[in-house]
């Protein structure tokens, strides 16, 4: 892992792997939608129950997404890491949008469900903190000309939030709230029906490949920009 942490090194290995993950988060999706669609009802939701194959997933994303932005920010803050800095910027905005693709879809799911959008109980405001953090975050770097200051400042906020990822994960567990406990991953097994199983286990490998195919990308281009700014700093001395 740390041998990618060399920016010519990590481009060598992405360049093939990124198209790979675009082609299967695209046939993840596809087989992933099929499934949702196909999936029968629920026998107390009926088929508001399909809203849960796009919110899972997407807020798994979110949180998955911010803790990559928070350990990138860590060793771009500590080790001053260009490489580092480029993985956290690049993860931000993907991870905001699933965020609030989460906060959309559970406002869906809610009011038929809980008969209100928006309660402001532990999970769902934890969730709208975290999706503040992601535009505090990229707000901070788009308002400090100085690359190096932005970069600084919003690597140190980066930290901050990842203080919210337990509390978003915990919780239902630590406070009362409207918001069901875990499903998926909890002590004594899974309380999902196979059938509704298979379609959520597949679109969240879609979201996770998307995720890892979105920010790959990213990563890349922002090395590419920060190299062509080097070569024309460079160029404006020599003139």
């Amino acid at each position: 892992m740390f041998g990618l942490a060399n920016p010519d090194r990590f481009m060598r290995f992405t360049a093939p792997v990124t198209p790979v993950l675009w082609v299967l988060a695209a046939l993840l999706l596809a087989i992933g939608a099929w499934l949702s669609f196909t999936a029968p009802g629920d026998y107390q939701q009926g088929d508001t129950v399909r809203i849960m194959f796009v919110h899972v997933p997407a807020a798994s994303l979110g949180l998955g997404a911010y803790a990559a932005l928070g350990v990138s920010s860590f060793f771009a803050l500590v080790f001053r890491h260009s490489l580092a800095d480029a993985a956290a910027r690049a993860a931000a905005l993907p991870g905001a949008a699933f965020t609030a693709l989460a906060l959309i879809t559970g406002g869906l799911w809610g009011q038929p469900m809980w008969g209100t959008w928006w309660v402001w109980d532990a999970r769902l405001t934890s969730v709208l903190v975290l999706f503040l953090f992601y535009l505090g975050y990229m707000a901070l770097r788009s308002s400090i000309d100085d690359e190096q200051k932005a970069a600084r400042a919003a690597a140190v906020l980066g930290l901050v939030g990842l203080i919210n990822l337990p509390i978003v994960k915990f919780s239902v567990d630590w406070w009362n709230t409207l918001h069901q406990p875990a499903s998926l991953l909890r002590a004594g097994g899974t309380s999902l029906d196979p059938v509704f199983l298979a379609p959520l286990l597949t679109m969240m490998a879609a979201y996770g490949a998307l995720f890892g195919a979105i920010w790959l990308t990213t990563i890349r281009a922002e090395v590419v920009r920060r190299r062509v700014q080097g070569i024309r700093a460079r160029r404006a001395l020599e003139a």
